[in-house]
């Protein structure tokens, strides 16, 4: 029995308060939600789903497929359930595998433990009927398994995904202090954009936000930047239904005529590798870079679109006195020339957000790494109506 065909509860995690864009990406590709949690959503499926799932979520970070649940109250039931388990109808041999966990038991205080049971347990098992041991380590470049275990409840997955989704693979160039990709595609897909409107990014650092603009409106997925994924090194694995979903992936790509994408910096290295950064994610054609004062962007008129900033906020970078003028300056720009747009402002800092001196219409709650942030938006009018 394939797992490939065989239906069973499919975990996609994500990273905090990015669920419900997930949740509805989810959606659009035909899935029915079964659960919905702060760092995820479940579904049900084959491995062959997880393969799709892999390759075309914006927000995701793992798809976990189950393989069993079962009780545990301490390490040594770990180990003994999963000893029992058919790992040689699982994995390649000779193969290497990972293993990562998330545990909460208060017999584990360390997750490093854990995470040794369950390799002792599948490599035991392979070594008593295969007669060779399997390689392991910490690199994520063949299978995964994972172990979830809470309070009593255990249960054992295959990562599908390896490498975290969350990292779309086109990056080469980070520069300082980047937005993830998952997080960007997130903050964009919480907005107003209508991926047809202009989308004016100053302060664009690596230019994340505008290639996954650029990304989102294409309908190019993120797994047309990656060539190695953990479902590949499961046994049953159909290299033909993988090239079938990246021909799908290659085909749903779309032109969208009169689309402007415009992203600039004040450092003129920041703009060439986003220059660069977007070259490897194949949108270079669709975005207008420039080396200017933020303030000096165009906004093009005549368009509802959307101005979407991305300022530092005195955390690792920049002094918080010295951002306060950036931020009031900020406020002007599009009180004077972001009329009929809206405007977003994504910062881990609320004080110094009061110096834009607007009253954002919402504040859609965001992490980036462990700093508690906000996506600020302002709905921009036009003509004599006042901004509030």
């Amino acid at each position: 029995m394939s797992l490939y065909t065989t239906e069973a509860p499919i975990i996609i995690t994500c990273n905090k308060r990015l669920a419900p864009y997930l949740e509805q990406e989810v959606k659009d590709l035909g899935y029915t939600i079964e659960e919905a949690f702060i760092t995820g959503v479940r579904v049900k499926g084959t491995l062959n789903d997880c393969i799709t799932l892999n390759l075309n979520l914006y927000c995701a970070s793992q798809v976990l497929y189950s393989l069993e649940k079962f009780y545990a109250n301490n390490p040594d039931d770990v180990y003994n359930h999963l000893l029992k388990m058919e790992w040689e109808n699982i994995l390649h041999d000779p193969g290497y595998f990972s293993v990562t966990s998330n545990v909460q038991h208060p017999t584990i205080n360390n997750g490093m433990f854990a995470n040794l049971r369950v390799k002792d347990a599948i490599v035991d098992r392979l070594r008593e009927k295969r007669g060779t041991r399997p390689s392991t380590g910490s690199e994520l470049s063949g299978a995964v398994v994972h172990l979830f275990w809470k309070h009593e409840n255990a249960e054992i997955f295959m990562d599908t995904s390896g490498d975290s989704l969350a990292r779309h693979g086109y990056r080469k160039i980070p520069g300082r202090a980047p937005m993830l990709e998952a997080l960007a595609s997130a903050t964009i897909l919480a907005s107003q954009w209508d991926k047809k409107s202009p989308f004016v990014n100053p302060m664009c650092g690596s230019g994340t936000l505008a290639i996954e603009a650029a990304l989102i409106a294409s309908n190019t997925r993120p797994g047309l930047f990656k060539d190695n994924f953990a479902f590949m090194h499961i046994q049953g694995y159909d290299k033909e239904v993988y090239y079938n979903e990246m021909y799908k992936l290659e085909d749903q790509i779309i032109e969208v005529p009169g689309l402007r994408i415009l992203a600039t910096d004040l450092s003129e290295m920041a703009v060439n590798n986003a220059r660069k950064n977007a070259i490897a994610a194949g949108v270079a054609d669709m975005i207008e870079f420039a080396v200017c004062d933020f303030a000096d962007t165009e906004v093009p008129e005549g368009a509802k679109g959307v101005f979407f900033v991305n300022p530092e906020y005195g955390d690792r970078l920049g002094e918080v006195a010295e951002l306060e003028e950036t931020y009031a300056r900020i406020g002007d720009f599009m009180k004077q020339k972001c009329k009929g747009y809206f405007g977003y402002v994504f910062t881990g800092n609320l004080e110094l957000a009061k110096k834009i001196g607007l009253k954002a219409k919402r504040r859609i709650e965001f992490y980036t790494s462990t700093i508690d942030c906000r996506l600020l938006e302002y709905e921009l009018y036009e003509g004599t109506r006042a901004v509030k």
